[in-house]
């Protein structure tokens, strides 16, 4: 037993260190787009936008009374994407004890994780990649052993993390291929056994259908007042238009279009994560295909796969579909370290292992380049003065007037609905967003606003030359000036009755 808690200690710590290092630098509480987003639906069971992230929504609700004691719902959220990624660096330390039965690679692993500036900057305010990462540690950890014991419910257990991992984020998806490789590779056997590989999938899908009952659910028969719930998914084509993110169908575009663009914004990318050790990976990959070929296989096919979908993907942070990738490019140098370490530990008894001193000595030269550029990191993941969003909302309320309208856009949308209905604020105020508008059938802008403008106070939060353009001409504007609601502006009437 003792044994057992000792040998868990360098990964506890590691991930200690890795919630501390984003605690600091974490956002103090309620923030705009998709993170405000994320800090309503968790704490009131709702539906995020596509894919709907239920089990994003599932667990964060249980982080969100956990960790109650520690502040605002906002702030918990924030402090579950810490956790997540602390358990992610924390995984990777014992993924890494298994590949190369070293620990201080295995705390390099961890710790350059952590600190990797798009991981670090992922643990700092609330998201669902915060949670892929700890999962895809878990499901590498998972699969790892199995090639090491064989026992087949340690398969099927991997085969539920997906099921949970894939109802966080469709990113998972993309994992199945290289785990079906990963498996034929490792016991070919196991392809003349139908009843376990049914059972493997038969329990991914099972996972991911339950997890993806909330959606229904909450939006049909459990549904309360104060739920936040994206489209219509207590419907037949409303829920499939949720869960297959069919919103965000054409952002797919070109997978073979300018392909030397792409490659060098991977190579940037590369560069920004590991600082000059990006030139070690490719040797790091080569090695490991001869030290840990089923490994690699798995691997390397994630990462291209990964890869090669990003690139494809137009997103406004597309750097977070990359977390993946970074953990396994820093599984890759550990286990290139093991090797040198091997090689250069001539009398040690265990010639099979790496020399502990040397590969104590290895770890904390390649942590050298993170430790340098960790003051650089911390200034540019910092958000820890963010409370832009706060004092926005509290002044956006305070100007409303009784019984208003807003016809808002996405990235203040959040906010406000986290005022509302996580709150309790202004539950006289009727916050139409474009989403809102498709849902209840409320027409274009100007419709909502020629509906209500002749009996209630409307607002509108616009942020498009062109649309702001189209307003000023048909409306004469009220501007809250000398506050940051100056997003904010009222509509004092229609123009051609104002002249």
């Amino acid at each position: 037993m003792i044994r057992s808690i000792v040998s868990w200690l360098p990964a506890v710590l590691v991930g200690v260190v890795a919630f501390v290092a984003a605690r600091l630098a974490m956002m103090p509480g309620l923030g705009y787009w998709d993170t405000a987003e994320l800090q309503v639906v968790a704490p009131v069971l709702g539906t995020a936008h596509p894919t709907g992230y239920p089990t994003y929504v599932l667990l964060g609700w249980v982080a969100n009374l956990v960790l109650s004691p520690f502040g605002e719902p906002a702030l918990r959220m924030n402090m579950f994407a810490a956790l997540s990624v602390a358990v992610g660096a924390a995984v990777t330390v014992d993924l890494v004890r298994a590949l190369t039965r070293s620990v201080p690679l295995g705390v390099l692993a961890g710790l350059g994780l952590a600190l990797t500036g798009i991981v670090w900057d992922n643990a700092t305010h609330a998201e669902a990649h915060a949670l892929h990462l700890a999962f895809v540690a878990i499901l590498l950890r998972l699969l790892v052993a199995w090639e090491d014991v064989r026992r087949d419910r340690t398969l099927v257990t991997a085969a539920v993390v997906f099921g949970l991992a894939a109802g966080n984020h469709s990113l998972t998806l993309l994992l199945a291929p290289p785990i079906a490789l990963y498996v034929a590779a490792v016991d070919p056997s196991v392809l003349r056994r139908p009843r376990l590989i049914a059972g493997c999938a038969a329990t991914a899908i099972l996972t991911v259908a339950l997890v993806y009952l909330e959606l229904p659910l909450r939006a049909g028969p459990l549904w309360t007042p104060g739920t936040l719930v994206y489209g219509r998914p207590d419907t037949w084509d409303g829920f499939w238009y949720i869960a297959l993110a069919e919103q965000f169908r054409g952002s797919l575009v070109g997978p073979f279009d300018d392909l030397p663009a792409k490659f060098g914004a991977l190579v940037g990318l590369t560069v920004d994560a590991y600082g000059p050790l990006a030139a070690l990976l490719p040797l790091a990959f080569g090695v490991t295909v001869i030290c840990r070929p089923t490994y690699a296989l798995l691997t390397g096919a994630a990462v291209a796969i990964t890869c090669f979908f990003a690139a494809s993907y137009v997103n406004a942070m597309i750097e977070r579909y990359y977390l993946g990738p970074v953990l396994v490019g820093w599984t890759w140098l550990a286990i290139l370290a093991e090797r040198l370490a091997v090689i250069a530990g001539l009398t040690a008894e265990d010639r099979r292992r790496p020399h502990p001193v040397i590969a104590t000595a290895l770890a904390a030269l390649l942590l050298v380049p993170t430790a340098v550029a960790v003051p650089s990191r911390f200034e540019s993941v910092d958000r820890s003065k963010q409370d832009g969003a706060r004092r926005w909302v509290d002044q956006a309320m305070l100007a409303m007037k009784q019984d208003a309208i807003v016809v808002s856009w996405w990235s203040y949308s959040t906010p406000l609905w986290y005022a509302q209905l996580v709150e309790g604020r202004r539950p006289d105020i009727d916050i139409i967003d474009d989403r809102t508008r498709l849902d209840r059938n409320l027409g274009d802008i100007y419709d909502v606003i020629d509906a209500n403008l002749p009996t209630r106070p409307v607002y509108v939060i616009r942020v498009d030359p062109v649309e702001i353009a189209g307003l000023r001409e048909r409306y004469v504007f009220d501007v809250i000036d000398g506050t940051e609601a100056r997003v904010l502006t009222r509509i004092a009437g229609r123009r051609e009755a104002a002249e």
